[in-house]
């Protein structure tokens, strides 16, 4: 096990100071959950179009409790099971860290930005590809650039964000299956 952390940590170091200034911007938007709400406004759009008003109502409540559930499922990992230190605050990592993100929390396994990406991701995807031909491929790329800018900024290890999205793919998947029996069920499919 302390074979992977060290690797992790490598890792980490060598895709965290690939970053440079001019890149910089980029990253931080992308990190900036605030910044993704006019995707969040596209895709209800979508939703309204393809799945009428009470079928926006059950995405929006099936959102909801998704994205409840990836963060308070991270939480329980970073600070009850794991409380392993982000790269930010981790002697012999810290010193070596490009960090230029705002802030740096405690504990960093998993990240939270990266199962709520990739959660919402599949769930949008799996939902909509019947309609939007490409909506999933595009959604997953997102997700990923979401779940990379987590390592440059400086706040998770690769380890971190690769657990993040692959519980984010479980939790995506089964908020597809609970919204489209929902949906079926008490929604009107346009």
């Amino acid at each position: 096990m302390e074979e992977i952390i060290q690797l992790d940590k490598e890792l980490f170091l060598y895709l965290n100071n690939l970053g440079n200034s001019s890149w910089d911007g980029f990253w931080l938007f992308m990190t900036e959950k605030f910044y993704q709400i006019p995707l969040y406004l596209i895709l209800l759009i979508f939703f309204y179009k393809h799945f009428g008003i009470r079928g926006t109502i059950i995405t929006l409540i099936t959102v909801a409790l998704l994205i409840t559930a990836t963060d308070q499922l991270s939480n329980l990992f970073k600070n009850v099971l794991f409380m392993r230190p982000r790269p930010c605050r981790a002697d012999g990592v810290a010193e070596f860290t490009r960090f230029i993100a705002e802030r740096c929390g405690r504990h960093g396994y998993f990240s939270g930005h990266a199962a709520s990406s990739m959660a919402l991701a599949f769930f949008t995807g799996l939902s909509l590809q019947k309609h939007l031909k490409y909506i999933f491929p595009f959604m997953v790329v997102w997700s990923i650039i979401v779940s990379y800018s987590r390592i440059y900024v400086g706040v998770h290890y690769p380890g971190d964000v690769i657990t993040g999205m692959a519980f984010g793919i479980l939790l995506g998947t089964l908020a597809y299956k609970l919204h489209g029996v929902l949906v079926k069920k008490y929604g009107k499919v346009v």
